[in-house]
């Protein structure tokens, strides 16, 4: 293995020079997208892996905007549940990674105008995401350690709009189904020097279910200060404030079909929900030191006070020490990264420095949502350094080598001040290194071939280390999930076919120490032994007419346990072979949108969901469903003044469905069903100065 990653090592610094090969150039004259999660400015059909994008239009215009999925249904690889449910938060999972999650996103990186929402443990949290400002969400679709390090099974990343040259001032309002109502106030501009954009959001809903019910406030703030031609500083400023945001809790089969709206009762029971209060500030340094040479420096400060009540503890069935959790958390990091660009390659070496510190005190939970006694106390510090390097080498104007390699380290120290149950404290390391190698060829400029491989790790959560024995600690049984990719495809832009935008992908992907929920209510995880995952991603654009354009994609994905026969409650179980929950098999979607020269608008889409399971032993699988939605509006401008009313209508049809499955629950309750058919409508205004 060292001789391998030697030998890549070597391809990364290969020559001395990097910049903007020929076809690039031509790529870009045919009107494609340049991203920046491959860690350098790049066109998409120019990086040797699955990338995608959505603009801002997919993001904001007419959308309720109560989740990503929204937007991110139309990417293949990219399979969501959970948008309502805001207590668990949406589950994302790209090939995979993050389909175990039960709260929060596991096994993919999440990165907002370039500070990480991933925490060092790997936990990420898309709460603090401003839909309402977003620009643009880049979505790399596999294994991207090399670059991110740990949790990088697939990475999000998502851009605040800047400022345009004419101030304006904007406000929206939205309303609908469930009591919801949503409240958005946003200003940008250009002042001299300064390029400001600042947006504060309200929103609130009751929900479908009982116990639903949502409250949030929002500020996104970000400045762009142009120190000289070859320099700039941008701030980054978000808080969060959600007083409230209830659990429904997962049903039996039993209980959905008694009424599908109704609370799980120990939700009721318990006061299920969580309460969250966050602030972050960042800073991005970059300077141009000439056309060859760039840096980029980045630091960032995250405070977090969270509470949770779980649908467990005393008073019920359940005899549980630790129904109700709290912890204030401090995250700090940083990192750089220098570009040199020249006459054959790219080279771009950095790093990423991070430490996470969280005051962590479980209490029992009485009937009512009562606090108990205190039962666990202790501070958790997660602290990471990576290093990372990749070149880009520009073989031929039609032939790209690419390759990569990072090295990480993560260690874990927890300091036990609950000594009841004897004093757990302790310490765990892992250290990774992770290469990869790409290829890109493009014979012709509406055709760009490519093959990869690439890798990523994963190491348990604080959380997910929990013991199994109810104290602190860690699990001592857990080690880091490690996997590698391996895909081919093809993707590209051809104008003169109604401008088709294509992109296809086969890949493998071979993983070792899966981490799998065994208790979805204590979050006590075991691992599988070996899984391999085979999929196929398609991906399809077109605009037949003026005004219209219509987009499909679809995916395959057969994921299974090669090795897993874990011992529960002293039962030797055998999943060999057996799927992975909670992903189906087959997904994909398809949208008809309509631009009128007069203003007017209209998208339809229909997501499409295949049948998938609910735990590893494949016993209960859970029917697919179609879910489609329309959204329409008209744009006026009145002077300065741009009227935009929007109405939508989701579930059109009236389905039923589950908008969450809760992955190997104990107790058969999986199901979280989604509402039917509901409606919103709005109005924005906006004045250019």
């Amino acid at each position: 293995m060292n001789k391998h990653l030697l030998a890549l090592l070597a391809g990364v610094t290969l020559g001395s020079v990097a910049g903007h090969t020929a076809a690039q150039s031509k790529a870009e004259d045919l009107g494609e997208i340049t991203v920046t999660s491959p860690r350098v400015d790049t066109v998409t059909t120019k990086v040797p892996t699955a990338i995608s994008v959505v603009d801002k239009d997919d993001i904001q215009l007419g959308r309720q905007q109560l989740g990503l999925d929204e937007s991110l249904n139309r990417i293949p690889g990219v399979f969501m549940l959970n948008r309502y449910n805001f207590s668990q938060d949406l589950r994302v999972a790209i090939r995979g990674f993050g389909a175990r999650s039960d709260f929060g996103i596991r096994g993919i990186k999440i990165i907002a105008d370039g500070i990480p929402q991933t925490l060092p443990d790997g936990q990420g949290g898309i709460d603090a995401i401003d839909l309402a400002s977003a620009e643009r969400i880049e979505v790399i679709r596999g294994p991207a350690s090399s670059l991110y390090g740990t949790a990088s099974g697939g990475v999000i990343n998502i851009v605040t709009e800047e400022g345009p040259e004419e101030p304006f001032v904007e406000g929206r309002y939205s309303y609908g189904s469930y009591d919801f109502q949503k409240y958005n106030l946003k200003a940008g501009g250009q002042k001299d020097k300064l390029n400001y954009l600042v947006n504060i959001g309200r929103y609130e809903i009751d929900g479908y279910r009982g116990n639903s019910q949502t409250e949030s406030v929002l500020a996104n703030v970000k400045f762009r200060y142009d120190i000289d031609a070859t320099s700039d500083l941008t701030t980054i400023v978000n808080i969060l404030d959600s007083p409230l945001a209830q659990d429904p809790g997962g049903l039996t089969l039993a209980q959905v079909q008694q009424d599908r709206r109704q609370a799980a009762p120990n939700a009721l029971l318990f006061d299920a929900g969580e309460s969250i209060t966050q602030q972050q500030i960042g800073f991005v340094y970059r300077k141009e030191f000439s056309d060859r040479h760039e840096i980029r420096l980045r630091n960032y400060y995250v405070w977090r006070d969270f509470e949770n009540k779980l649908p467990i503890g005393i008073g019920g069935f359940l005899n549980i020490p630790r129904g109700q959790v709290a912890f204030q958390r401090f995250f700090v990091g940083g990192g750089g990264q220098y570009t040199y660009n020249g006459d054959r390659n790219r080279l771009t070496v950095g790093f990423d420095i991070e430490n996470q510190d969280d005051d962590r005190q479980n209490f029992i939970n009485f009937a009512g949502g009562r606090q108990g006694p205190l039962s666990l106390n202790q501070n958790e510090n997660v602290s990471s350094l990576g290093f990372f390097a990749q070149n880009e080498f520009f073989v031929t104007d039609k032939l790209t080598l690419t390759t990569g390699i990072r090295y990480d380290e993560v260690e874990f120290d927890v300091t036990d001040k609950f000594f009841a149950d004897g004093n757990q404290s302790g310490t765990v390391k892992f250290d990774e290194v992770s290469p990869m190698v790409g290829l890109l060829y493009s014979p012709i400029q509406e055709v760009n071939l490519y093959g990869n491989v690439s890798t990523s790790f994963e190491t348990p959560s604080t959380t997910e280390f929990g013991n199994p024995a109810g104290v602190g600690g860690f699990n001592q049984n857990l080690d880091a999930l490690t996997a590698t990719n391996y895909e081919i495809g093809v993707k590209g832009v051809v104008p003169q076919w109604w401008a088709l935008s294509y992109d296809a992908a086969i890949f493998m992907i071979d993983g070792e120490n899966e981490l799998v929920p065994q208790d979805i209510d204590q979050n006590f995880f075991i691992t599988a032994g070996e899984t391999e995952r085979k999929g196929f991603e398609l991906a399809l654009s077109a605009n037949p007419l003026p005004g219209l354009t219509t987009s499909f994609s679809y995916t395959y994905s057969d994921f299974e346990y090669k090795s897993f026969q874990p011992i529960i409650n002293n039962n030797q179980l055998n999943f060999n072979g057996n799927n992975l929950p909670g992903i189906p098999e087959h997904f994909g979607f398809f949208e008809v949108a309509y631009n009128h020269p007069s203003g007017f608008y209209g998208v339809w889409d229909t997501l499409l969901v295949g049948s998938l399971f609910a735990e590893n032993a494949n016993a209960v699988e859970v029917a697919g469903y179609g879910v489609s939605n329309i959204r329409f509006g008209y744009t006026k401008n009145i002077g300065n003044v741009e009227i935009s009313p929007f109405v939508g209508i989701n579930n059109v049809f009236d389905k039923q469905y589950f908008s969450n499955i809760r992955i190997n629950d104990n107790f058969q309750r999986f199901f979280e069903p989604g509402p039917e058919l509901n409606a919103y409508a709005g109005l924005s205004a906006r004045y250019n100065f």
